[in-house]
């Protein structure tokens, strides 16, 4: 996920100037939360305070300052006929110019986000793999793709953090507490014994295999095997739910990403 405070910091070496705006009070009906921001630049933005008149006229109030030169502003918006947005709440926007300050704090709120997200873990960097890492990337998520060939961890999203694990199953038992596991390697020996360590962890949030009735059949007696058949039932196969039957990797990583997003996210709120 890259932070306000990438961006930032990307504008500011190269000497862009960009200007902060932020949510400080939502009263009533409004389309983002205090705290929510965005960061604007002559040319671009980044990050959202819910669209709509309101993120249009602030994104023209934060460019006038930049042309005019100005640090701070402020704007108290009534969300109602008169800027044609009919949520009905209120919200109050400070306005602030991206200096070396508000760049250290916008990296200390940064790490802070980063230390609380949710983590995913992804074993298996084929054409699924891959495009799942790249669907999770943009979102409030740590996460990680795993697999025994380096070769296949080249070229995705910098969010992604890749790890080249000879035993892709030990990473299991480093994972943070809550964390979601999607397995779907190129081996399905190897699903079974990553899938297996998975739901050894009473702490997982979801654990998600790649696959068909038969191959879940065959797990489910590999668990019995080993006089674990009841963790079974905490097992997703097939992952990203069966109203499409399409096997796109794409379409596959799409409907498994909000799959695990609504897993993990609806603990946060």
């Amino acid at each position: 996920m890259t932070t306000l405070h990438d961006t930032a910091r990307a504008a500011s070496k190269h000497a862009e100037p960009a200007i902060l705006v932020t949510v400080e009070t939502a009263l009533g009906s409004t389309p983002r939360e205090a705290g929510a921001s965005m960061l604007v630049k002559a040319n671009a933005v980044s990050g959202t305070i819910g669209g709509g008149r309101l993120e249009f006229d602030a994104i023209d109030k934060a460019r006038r300052m930049i042309e005019a030169g100005e640090a701070v502003g402020a704007s108290d918006v009534p969300l109602g006929p008169e800027i044609g947005q009919c949520c009905g709440g209120r919200v109050h926007l400070s306005f602030r110019r991206v200096d070396a300050v508000l760049l250290e704090k916008l990296a200390r709120e940064a790490e802070r986000e980063r230390e609380t997200l949710p983590a995913v873990m992804i074993f298996g960097a084929g054409h699924t793999g891959r495009a799942l890492a790249a669907a999770l990337a943009p979102l409030p998520l740590a996460v990680s793709l795993i697999d025994s060939r380096p070769e296949t961890l080249a070229g995705l999203p910098e969010a992604v953090r890749c790890v080249a694990a000879a035993m892709p199953e030990a990473v299991v038992e480093e994972a943070p507490a809550g964390a979601a596991y999607v397995v779907m390697t190129h081996d399905h020996a190897l699903d079974f014994l990553v899938a297996a360590a998975a739901l050894a962890r009473s702490d997982a949030a979801y654990v998600g295999m790649i696959g068909s009735a038969t191959k879940r059949e065959r797990f489910r007696r590999h668990l019995a095997e080993e006089g674990r058949e009841a963790e079974a039932a905490r097992l997703t196969l097939p992952i990203g739910g069966s109203e499409l039957r399409d096997k796109r990797p794409e379409v596959i990583a799409a409907l498994t990403a909000a799959e695990v997003a609504t897993c993990l996210l609806k603990h946060q709120e």
